[in-house]
């Protein structure tokens, strides 16, 4: 498979998944735009990718607000001419306490990460989607969004409100070419602790290689019927 002529859009990319997503997708011919709030750690991953300047920008901004969404649209546009692939893996985690010692703050804060910076992406990236026919939007859920556990309320509703948001979209881009689809992890094993020192506590945590490979095929020609979808990837919890 090659993505030789797609534009890939990829928010989180410092984090553990965004590098290796943007290393594999970058084997894969894509031309990239890596989104992250550190412009020091982009300059070095952008420095390990070596990439020509005709297949990578990056931009060093928070997502959460619609001015930013909007203007990296339109230096994306500027640059490639196209937006074909949304990957957003905007992570952040926010628990520990009852709902009843839940500050509004950490509650706002979970929102934020997971709803509103998937908004304003969505708003901006979609109707470049559909003007094209093609187009696929990408997002790590978890299961805790629809099976939340005691002490862990702020980051199962921002979850929660991340995939109603997506499932919404996948009900409007029915067979318009565009799919919306996401992703349920547990935790990412970016260290490879599950393979390396096993135990029942991490036998549910998912590589972000593992997480890469069902990406990749949700981003083929043969995924198009894929839309919708809660793709688990934490096997037994």
């Amino acid at each position: 498979m090659s993505l030789e002529n797609r534009v890939v859009v990829i928010t989180g990319a410092t984090g553990g998944l965004g590098q290796v997503a943007a290393k594999k997708f970058a084997d894969q011919g894509a031309r990239l735009t890596l989104i992250s709030t550190s412009p020091q750690k982009l300059r070095q991953l952008a420095g390990e990718l070596a990439l020509p300047e005709d297949r990578i920008m990056t931009y060093a901004a928070d997502l959460g607000q619609d001015a930013v969404a909007q203007d990296v649209l339109a230096r994306i546009l500027a640059k490639y001419g196209q937006a074909d692939i949304l990957l957003h893996l905007v992570g952040g985690w926010s628990g520990g306490k009852p709902v009843v010692e839940v500050e509004t703050e950490q509650l706002n804060n979970m929102l934020q990460q997971h709803l509103w910076t998937s908004f304003y992406l969505v708003q901006a990236f979609l109707p470049v989607m559909l003007s094209r026919q093609w187009g696929r939007i990408l997002a790590v859920s978890s299961p805790f969004a629809s099976n939340p556990v005691a002490n862990l309320a702020p980051y199962a509703i921002g979850k929660a409100a991340l995939e109603a948001l997506m499932l919404t979209i996948a009900q409007e881009v029915k067979d318009t070419g565009v799919t919306a689809n996401m992703l349920l992890v547990k935790s990412i094993d970016t260290r490879h602790e599950r393979q390396q020192q096993p135990t029942p506590q991490n036998a549910s945590w998912t590589t972000p290689e593992e997480i890469y490979a069902t990406l990749l095929h949700l981003c083929s020609e043969e995924a198009g019927q894929i839309n919708g979808a809660r793709i688990p990837l934490y096997g037994n919890l």
